[in-house]
């Protein structure tokens, strides 16, 4: 027999099934969906002028002030789906700007997706006059609280960071009027549920709410069910999704062949992502193949801020060609051209699977997944394949092996460094030298439709 609970989950998941399949919105404009003339002239600037399809079908009922429920694959414009009309919402009250207490939250699950957001709905409120500030943990706590003391219209938060805030009496959520929950399957899988209920139950229970995520598991459907009224239900099938795209292989081999094998594979001339478990075990790896004479730099929840932004700006910038990342950190990794995925460690599940799978083979481009897998482990990498609907090609490997060749020779070569942005010798061994105002901040990221 069903639970009501469960009940009332598939009644979600049978709501969003239909969504997914109704007919898409016709073809249409920011303009004709409602949009103010600023943001639309703002969005046309950078080339943005066509909808994506997540966009155009949750955009009137969010300007018409409507909960909504949004299920939709990263990737596919949730950032600009909620966060323009979001924008145009706020701007369209005029109420003025008081300290600490912003008039609108949207709650992430890591810092790295904290940062994204912002920098993508920072430019577009500026010409409504609507000021973006982050909060979040690894930054100068001081800093944020002197922000949110000038005052700030949107603040994207991760729910650690902001806890402390509102615990310190630096920010208070009385005023929020719109309320966004971003990713809310990844809050569950961080364990993040607990803090995500105090921060919504400290916003007025009157204001809009919108959560957007890619399944309704772990816990996901009880915030829908409490914290949403009567939401409207919007959903897209993932389309060309990029881990289906990718080539996926799995090199069976003996436990002290990995570091071999991976430094082998770490020697190509392209970008690598190496994907490993724990901390310790990505500045571990990291420091093998730094030694091994492979630059590699590692990502993981230790670091502090101006460390994994170090090491992402110089991942994207190529140099190093090699990251080392647990799943953790890796919520906040999007960098272009990356065209291997090497799991060092099997994930946990099919979902980790994916996700750390979806770094490659990203906005049509080609790329390839290989997992690592010793012999006893190779009954629970079959099922997370079968989970996750890949089918992968097998090889029994050891170093020197042509399988291993072909992946350790495969990738466009990245131009050399130059003087400037050299990295130094061991990444994962040395912090960020700091020099005066510099704060290690990534190049600026251009918004594109997708955000």
């Amino acid at each position: 027999m069903h639970t009501p609970r469960r009940d009332q989950t598939s009644k979600l998941e049978r709501a969003l099934t239909a969504a997914a399949e109704a007919p898409a919105p016709a073809a249409t404009t920011f303009r004709e969906l409602g949009l103010p003339a600023s943001l639309v002239t703002a969005l046309a600037r950078r080339g943005i002028e066509t909808p994506f399809a997540i966009q155009a079908r949750t955009m009137p009922d969010v300007l018409a002030g409507r909960d909504v429920l949004g299920r939709a694959q990263a990737g596919s414009g949730k950032t600009l789906a909620f966060g323009l009309p979001m924008l145009a919402r706020l701007a369209d009250t005029r109420a003025l700007r008081q300290e600490r207490a912003p008039r609108a939250l949207v709650l992430v699950p890591t810092r790295e997706l904290a940062r994204q957001v912002a920098e993508v709905l920072a430019p577009l409120g500026h010409p409504l006059g609507l000021r973006v500030r982050t909060v979040y943990g690894g930054a100068s706590i001081g800093r944020q609280i002197d922000q949110l003391r000038r005052g700030a219209d949107v603040v994207v938060a991760t729910p650690g960071r902001l806890i402390d805030l509102l615990d310190r009496g630096a920010c208070t959520l009385d005023r929020v009027e719109i309320a966004v929950l971003d990713e809310a399957d990844h809050m569950a899988d961080l364990g993040f549920l607990p803090a995500v209920r105090r921060v919504l139950d400290a916003t007025p229970s009157t204001g809009q709410r919108l959560l957007f995520s890619a399944t309704l598991d772990r816990g996901v459907d009880q915030l829908v069910r409490t914290y949403l009224n009567d939401p409207t239900v919007h959903a897209v099938a993932p389309v060309a999704a990029p881990v289906t795209a990718a080539d996926h292989r799995v090199f069976v081999l003996l436990a002290h062949d990995k570091i071999a094998i991976a430094t082998e594979i770490a020697e190509r001339p392209a970008r690598t992502l190496f994907f490993v478990r724990t901390k310790h075990g990505a500045d571990r790896l990291a420091k093998r193949l730094t030694r091994a004479g492979v630059a590699a730099a590692a990502i993981h929840g230790n670091l502090n801020q101006n460390q994994r932004e170090r090491a992402l700006a110089g991942f994207a910038a190529g140099h190093p060609r090699v990251l080392v990342a647990t799943d953790v950190a890796a919520r906040g990794i999007h960098v272009d051209d990356v065209d291997l995925v090497v799991h060092f460690d099997p994930p946990n599940d099919h979902k980790d699977y994916l996700h750390r799978s979806g770094r490659t083979a990203r906005a049509g481009a080609s790329g390839t997944v290989v997992a690592f897998v010793e012999h006893p482990q190779l009954r629970d990498i079959t099922r997370v394949h079968d989970a996750a609907g890949v089918t992968p090609t097998r090889h029994h490997v050891r170093t020197g092996h042509q399988a291993v060749r072909d992946i350790a020779t495969s990738g466009t070569p990245l131009p050399p460094p130059t003087k400037r942005s050299d990295a130094p010798p061991d990444l994962a061994a040395r912090p960020p030298r700091r020099h005066g105002t510099g704060r290690g901040r990534p190049p600026h990221r251009r918004i594109r439709a997708g955000d």
